[in-house]
C-alpha cells in the first residue's frame, strides 16, 4: 500500500471512466482511493448519469454515503423510489438492492463514498 498523502485537485482534473454496458450514460471519477492516494478508510467518487443514464440495480457487501451535487434523478432502494436533487443526502446500506437514474434533462452528479 502506498503512505497516505495530502491530494488537493480539481474533480474534473480526475478522469472519468465509463462504468460498463450494464450502467449506460455513466462515468465515474475515483477521487480519491486506497490505491492512487492511500486512503485507508474511506474511497470518494463523483458519479456522473447522462440523461437517461443509469447503473444496473445490484447489490455490494460495502454501503454508500452520497451527496447530490447537480441534476435531477431518482434512487431505488429497500423496494422503493425515492426523487433526487442537488443538496440531498442518500445512505445505502449494505446488501440491499438499489438503482440509480437520471430523471432529467443534465447531468446528474453526486458523490458517492464508499470503505476500502
Amino acid at each position: 500500500m502506498i503512505k497516505p498523502k495530502a491530494k488537493v485537485v480539481h474533480y474534473t482534473e480526475i478522469p472519468a471512466e465509463t462504468i460498463g454496458d450494464s450502467a449506460p450514460g455513466a462515468t465515474m471519477r475515483w477521487l480519491i482511493d486506497k490505491e492512487k492516494d492511500g486512503a485507508p478508510v474511506y474511497a470518494l467518487r463523483m458519479v456522473e448519469l447522462e440523461p437517461g443514464g443509469s447503473s444496473p440495480k445490484h447489490t455490494h457487501p460495502y454501503e454508500h454515503e452520497n451527496f447530490i451535487v447537480g441534476g435531477q434523478g431518482r434512487l431505488f432502494v429497500e423496494n422503493k423510489w425515492y426523487d433526487l436533487q442537488a443538496g440531498d443526502v442518500a445512505f445505502v446500506p449494505p446488501g440491499v438492492l438499489h438503482q440509480y437514474v437520471n430523471a432529467g434533462e443534465e447531468v446528474l452528479r453526486f458523490l458517492c463514498g464508499i470503505p476500502v
